[in-house]
């Protein structure tokens, strides 16, 4: 790519030699001249740091908003949903590694500025855009750019990360974003070490930022047999949530399907989600979902105070019923937590 068709990345340093360190990650990348960074996606030319997916979509689609899983905030709207190849993540069990461990290269793309991409949302009737697919820390610039945008027309952003991104340009995109629903893996370092080629403690340190900022937060954790399905440290997941982000927080336990490098791995069985589901909801979380399987009191919303189902969906992601009226309980009147409007 020539450097006029590249953007210039944010949160880097120039070192000696034409050497730079990328600040956006807890990587934090020293990269020669000529080298990328372990993302794939920014490349260090003549001593500056660009990223090399900038308005370079290689997915983008229209989906229901509880797809990301996204289940108190907005329900029955739809996202327009964007992505660019990369991640700063190396998970032996991507289930989007075709287009995560890309590099830009490898795939075909449209360029599509930011301004565009909010005019195809306006255009599909999109209340939210979604950075989701991959991990949208890699295409940081492209995100925040659309953000701006999409912020001054009034049109909702949502992220679907790994929590993986350094704290100021992370307050940095909390200036733009309304909700973000972070995959939090393990509560275990040694999975993040092992399975994800990262660290657990700057995850935990993103989910305190965007609490402190005031960000929805709904959480998603993908069960996977025989790595981080033990009720024991699934307790100490959920002990962790309540004490640092509230019993309020969405918690959606997820089904592992045999894919990329644990393909030998079997699927997560539904008593193990229910398990995990009621553990949760006996350690005094409010609203506990199961994903990735047929289970409709795993995908309903029930009032904390009265217990009747407020909001119940079907294995697509459709709404069959919603009771909740302007945030509260239609039956009891107590109020829900969430972003409904």
């Amino acid at each position: 790519m020539n450097i006029k068709d590249i953007k210039e990345a944010s949160f880097y340093r120039k070192l000696k030699d034409m050497v730079v360190q990328c600040m956006l990650c807890p990587r934090y990348c020293i990269i020669s001249n000529g080298k990328r960074g372990k993302c794939g996606v920014r490349e260090n030319k003549n001593g500056k740091l660009y990223s090399l997916v900038y308005a370079r979509p290689c997915s983008i689609n229209l989906d229901p908003i509880e797809k990301k899983p996204f289940y108190h905030f907005m329900p029955g709207k739809y996202s327009l949903s964007i992505a660019t190849v990369g991640c700063n993540l190396h998970c032996k069990h991507c289930q989007n590694w075709e287009i995560s461990q890309a590099k830009p290269e490898d795939l075909s793309y449209t360029f599509i500025s930011p301004k565009k991409v909010v005019d195809k949302a306006k255009e599909a009737n999109a209340d939210i855009i979604s950075y989701t697919y991959t991990e949208p820390t890699v295409f940081y610039e492209y995100m925040i750019d659309i953000a701006k945008i999409a912020k001054k027309n009034n049109i909702k952003n949502t992220i679907v990360s790994n929590g993986f991104i350094n704290p100021e340009p992370l307050k940095k995109l909390c200036r733009y974003i309304d909700g973000a629903n972070i995959d939090l893996k393990s509560i275990s370092d040694r999975f993040y070490r092992e399975i994800c080629d990262a660290r657990l403690k700057p995850v935990l340190e993103s989910l305190k930022i965007l609490k402190e900022n005031k960000i929805w937060i709904e959480i998603t954790n993908l069960v996977i047999p025989t790595l981080n399905d033990s009720m024991r440290e699934l307790k100490k997941l959920v002990l962790w949530i309540k004490e640092n982000l509230g019993k309020d927080v969405p918690l959606h336990f997820t089904a592992f399907y045999p894919t990329y490098k644990l393909s030998h791995l079997p699927f997560t069985s539904v008593e193990v989600l229910k398990k995990a589901r009621q553990l949760a909801l006996k350690e005094g979380m409010l609203y506990v979902y199961t994903g990735n399987i047929r289970y409709a009191e795993g995908s309903s919303t029930y009032c904390h105070k009265c217990g009747k189902v407020i909001i119940s969906r079907d294995s697509y992601f459709n709404i069959i019923e919603n009771n909740i009226v302007s945030g509260k309980c239609k039956f009891c009147k107590s109020e829900i937590a969430g972003v409904w409007i």
